[in-house]
This record gives C-alpha cells, structure tokens and sequence, in this order.
C-alpha cells in the first residue's frame, strides 16, 4: 500500500512543466502556493477517512489559479488530474476536453449547498462542471456608518455624503466596476471563446434602453458634489462611502475605526423611473477533475475533489488563509459572518454576472468611456442622443474585438 507521506507529496513539483504524465495509480493536484500545505493536510486526512483510495499516489504541486487553465490547455494529458482555476477560464477548459463533467452522484449537493453565483460560474450551458471553492472577489461598499445613515439607495447615501461635506468614490473609468450599472439595468456584454482563447463572438446589447438608464445614472453619479473616482481605500480623502474589495478591508477598518462598516451595493433610481439593483462582475475560483481513462481513477478524482470543496474544509481553509467560501452553511457560520466585508460581499455576489473571459482591448475601452463623463464631455445637458450615440460607438468597437 502506498503511503502519501509529505516526501511523495512534494516528490513530483514541476512535472507538469517537464511534460510528465500521469500514471492511472498517480493523481496529481495543483493549487496556489499559499494553499499547498493545507491541501497536503486535508488529502492525509480524506485518505485516513476514506482508505478505499490509499493505494494513490497523490502530489500536490504550486500552480495558482491564474494559470492553471493555460497550462491544461496547452498539454491536457500532461496536467493536473484536480486543479483549482479562475471562473473566467471555465469555458475554454470545456472546449479543450480539460474538465470532466461533476459526478452525478455530487451534482444535487453541490448546487444545492453553494450559492447560486458560484454554481453559475461552474455551469456551461445547463452542465455543471466544477466544484466551487470561494466567493470571495468582487466588490461592495464599505462605509463609515457615522455620516450614512441608510446604505440601502445610491441616492440616499450621496446625499448624506453632501449634507457632510464627504466623499463617495466608485471608478466608473473602470470596466471592472461600470458594470455595476449596465448588468443592473439588464444591458449585456459577453464574449464567446474558441478552445485556443481566440474571441469569436460579442453578446452586447449596451446600446439599448437598459444602457440608456445604465449610463445616464453615471453621468448623474458624477453631477454630484461628493463623487470621488477612484476605488482604493488607501487613496481616498474625506471619505465616508467607497465602493472597494475584501483586498482592502484592513485599510478600511483603519480609515473609518469605531463607524466601519460594510454593506452590498445599493440600489439606484433610473432616470426611467425604475428601482434597479447594482450588480457587477463576481470572481470565484473554482475546483476541476480533468477526463480520466480509468473509471476507478475518475471516482477517486471525483471523492477527493468533493471533499476538498466541501463545507467543513472551505471553513478551514478560510481560517487557514481567509479565502471566502462559496458552501452556503460556511457563509453563514459564525466565523465567516464576523467577517463583516466578506459577509457583504456575499451578500453582493447573489446580484452578479460571473466574469468571462474580456479582449485586453475591452478594458481600454471602457476607461475611455468612463473618462468621457469625468472630463464633462457626457454630461446631464447632454441629449439622449448624444448618450445613445457614445453606447453606439462602445458596442460597435466592443463587437469589432470578435471580428
């Protein structure tokens, strides 16, 4: 019997990057750097759970989810039999034949027990294909509960933000955050991939009634005395509200002390009179079980991949490194809900779209975009049409990225 000692653990680094395969005895797992003991840990202990897979083989090797996907892609047999990966990159691993559809005897727990953003980011199409492990990028608001009363309406908290004197910052010149408005609205813009990344398609519908109110409420957002652009704490001035990420929660906690405070994005009022719901991208990462060719391989692939998504070790691995979880009963326990920005964002992410894949041009563009209402170029004289001509424009070059 094989024993999966820390020396076998660590015994195969780097064979993904010499062309190594994998034997049928073998499994291999990547995971970020910072996550690489602690997996070590929780696979010693499904092994001394579940010993009908001890005769494995199992190493887990360094390769952070950013680029995970790029490397099964390039040499699927030489990869990773479990890998943790970007949502975004979820939809080019189908194409290439790098992700197994999950076991059907774990599909009701998984979509049952994560929240719904997570289980949209692991579906293509109406099949699931990844177990998710965190909740935990994408943005909200922090503010200081001294000077916001009711965080519940974008008009509200401007306002108290006036009457103070005080600064609201959202980075509307940011393609990242503009979405905030577009996807709240129900404009659209996604891009459809090849297996080798190469853009093929664009879903936009910005130049339309939805993107009309969408960026009509930007231009209105900049009209007011206390709008800042920006979206890090650390650069804000007389702040009391800024729309920011967990990656910046002790700055936060720093600038506002006793009044910190976190809460989702508020709604807006659309110039069409209408209540709509800020929205925006969400990030989460993802846990995938490459095809395998021996059916008993799959299974112990597939036992070990839902267990190192499961409630109790997504609890521990946010106690171990603070990676927010996407298992439903973990949001709600006492630890994660003491966390007052990932219990806020979490809150925020059930209102998202998870992010695609977006050309390098997209981003450029959208700053571009943004920067035509920060400038008074768009204004609120400006004519409807005049802002239905600038979405025109946006959509035109966003379609022309797929061209």
């Amino acid at each position: 019997m094989k024993k999966w000692t820390a020396a076998l653990l660590a015994g195969a680094l780097g064979a993904a990057v010499m062309g190594m395969t994998v034997s049928a005895d073998e499994i291999k797992v990547w995971v970020a750097d910072n996550v690489v003991s602690f997996t070590q840990e929780q696979i010693a202990a499904f092994q001394e759970a579940n010993p009908e897979y001890a005769d494995y083989e199992v190493t887990v090797e360094p390769v952070g989810e950013g680029d995970a996907a790029g490397n099964m892609i390039t040499d699927v047999e030489a990869g990773a039999d479990i890998f943790v990966f970007a949502q975004d990159q979820i939809a080019r691993l189908v194409s290439a034949g790098a992700l197994e559809e999950v076991a059907p005897e774990n599909q009701e727990a998984v979509m049952n027990e994560n929240d719904a953003g997570a289980v949209g980011a692991a579906t293509v199409g109406d099949i699931l294909y990844a177990y998710p492990l965190t909740s935990d990028n994408g943005y909200f608001l922090y503010y200081d509960k001294s000077v916001i009363s009711d965080p519940s309406t974008l008009e509200g908290i401007l306002a108290d933000c006036e009457a103070a004197g005080k600064n609201f910052y959202m980075e509307i010149n940011s393609g990242w955050y503009q979405t905030a408005f577009f996807f709240a609205t129900g404009a659209e813009l996604s891009y459809e991939t090849d297996d080798a990344g190469n853009f093929t398609a664009c879903n936009a519908t910005y130049a339309s009634d939805e993107g009309l109110t969408a960026l009509k409420k930007m231009i209105e957002l900049k009209s007011s005395s206390a709008f800042q652009n920006g979206s890090a704490v650390g650069e804000a001035t007389n702040c009391a509200a800024i729309v920011d990420g967990t990656w910046d929660s002790g700055a936060a906690q720093d600038l506002f002390g006793e009044n910190y405070a976190c809460a989702k994005l508020p709604t807006f009022e659309g110039a069409d009179g209408q209540t709509y719901q800020m929205s925006g991208f969400g990030g989460f990462k993802l846990l995938g079980v490459k095809p395998q060719e021996d059916e008993d391989k799959l299974m112990a692939c597939d036992a070990l991949a839902a267990y190192l998504s499961s409630k109790d070790v997504q609890l521990a691995r946010y106690e171990a490194v603070g990676w927010g979880p996407s298992n439903l009963e973990a949001q709600g326990s006492d630890e994660v809900q003491a966390d007052t920005a990932l219990a806020a964002l979490a809150d925020q992410l059930q209102y998202t779209i998870p992010q695609g894949q977006y050309p390098g041009d997209y981003w450029t563009l959208a700053t571009s975009l943004g920067d035509s209402i920060i400038s008074g170029e768009l204004s609120t004289d400006s004519s409807d049409d005049d802002v239905m001509a600038a979405l025109q424009k946006f959509q035109d070059t966003c379609i022309s990225y797929a061209e």
